[in-house]
């Protein structure tokens, strides 16, 4: 047992595996959130998806920029990275989703493929966009 607390703790420490992480928190924490914007508060569906979607867009990024990346404090340009491509990202799995719902596929089954696809588009501007890890030089003024 004591050998595999330092492999949980190295496996923990690595970057995907916090990101993902904060992805499955947020993925269970948007449906009770939607029920109690909709259902406690009254809002409509519409505007409960809104705030849900930015309230979690928000409370991500803190989460990512601080726990996965390791930036001491955040910054105006990444939020807005990150919007950027949260927005990205829906259109992605929108698009997805109906193009293979229409090809004949449940709606429900083509959420898990559109899903899948839309994680790949979030996984790459996370890494390789917003938190890339600058090359040495990058970022300097001449």
């Amino acid at each position: 047992m004591n050998q595999a607390v330092p492999w949980l703790r190295q496996f923990l420490a690595k970057p995907m595996v916090r990101w993902w992480i904060v992805g499955l928190f947020f993925t269970g924490f948007n449906i009770p959130a939607l029920y109690v914007l909709h259902e406690v508060l009254g809002l409509t569906v519409a505007i409960a998806t809104l705030i849900t979607a930015e309230l979690t867009t928000i409370l991500r990024f803190f989460l990512n920029d601080r726990w996965v990346f390791g930036h001491p404090r955040p910054t105006w340009r990444r939020l807005w990275q990150y919007h950027l491509s949260n927005a990205g990202s829906f259109v992605i799995w929108w698009l997805a989703i109906n193009a293979i719902e229409a090809a004949g596929v449940h709606y429900l089954i083509a959420s898990l493929f559109a899903t899948a696809i839309s994680v790949g588009w979030s996984m790459a501007t996370n890494f390789l966009w917003i938190w890339r890890k600058k090359s040495q030089g990058e970022g300097r003024s001449p």
